[in-house]
């Protein structure tokens, strides 16, 4: 159950797709309220989730989120790129699909 006394905190993930997401920002209060306003200024997607801020609000800045994390983590930048219209490499619903011949085995040679 979510405290009303508990302080506001706010934090900042940086990714840059190919490792692990570090903590960029984090703070309580008036930080916390200028983190946020920030993030509204620069368009940047804002989730809450007051349990992983709290957990992710332990951490050092410029810290790697820890592999226990990875999953819920992934949701939220999977929920930010949709926002934003953005996904993966490969996974554009809407991107031509390739069409790639799987009878051409290019240099294979059979043992027969």
């Amino acid at each position: 159950m979510k405290n009303p006394n508990a302080p506001r905190q706010a934090i900042a993930l940086k990714y840059d797709g190919t490792h692990a997401p570090t903590l960029s920002a984090k703070g309580d209060e008036e930080l916390a309220e200028e983190i946020l306003r920030i993030a509204r200024d620069c368009e940047v997607p804002i989730y809450e989730n007051a349990e992983l801020v709290s957990l992710l609000a332990r951490m050092e800045l410029g810290d790697s989120i820890p592999q226990e994390l990875y999953l819920t983590v992934a949701e939220v930048i999977a929920f930010a790129w949709n926002l934003k219209g953005k996904f993966p490499v490969g996974q554009d619903p809407v991107a031509e699909v390739a069409e790639k011949d799987v009878t051409d085995c290019g240099s294979y040679q059979s043992n027969k």
